[in-house]
């Protein structure tokens, strides 16, 4: 398994759109990036417990990650509904510690989910196997 943080390191290091990446699409992208891993190799690259809650699959573990590390910061935004939203940024980018299978996966999730809006996002993220088969408020296996 990886670390947490080296994913997020990665993500953000190659994502083309940082201003996208708000709390909830970070969070979103390490779940399909765990999901993708499961389905290939049997089994998650982090060691998250995701829950399906009220928004999906959304854990606090990834928010808490981000603000213990110097190399991140969160900045308050507004969304395009002109409601508040939080942005996370890497300040700067440093080199993740990552396999090169993980690399591959995260480059996939990267790939398939940087063009999408977020309404096209959030349905891929809610036409997954486990969300689609989980009632809310359960873990996600």
């Amino acid at each position: 398994m990886e670390k947490t943080i080296e994913v997020l390191k990665y993500l953000f290091s190659n994502y083309p759109n940082p201003s996208e990446l708000s709390k909830a699409r970070v969070v979103k992208m390490v779940y399909l990036a765990d999901w993708k891993s499961a389905i290939e190799n049997g089994n998650q690259l982090t060691d998250i417990k995701w829950i399906y809650n009220h928004y999906g699959p959304y854990v606090v573990d990834i928010i808490d990650v981000i603000r213990s590390d110097n190399n991140f910061e969160i900045i308050s935004d507004i969304n395009y509904h002109n409601k508040p939203k939080e942005i996370i940024r890497l300040k700067r980018r440093v080199d993740a510690e990552i396999k090169e299978s993980t690399r591959k996966i995260l480059d996939f999730v990267i790939e398939r989910t940087s063009p999408l809006y977020w309404n096209e996002f959030i349905t891929l993220v809610y036409s997954t196997y486990p969300i689609l088969t989980e009632q809310k408020l359960n873990y996600l296996d």
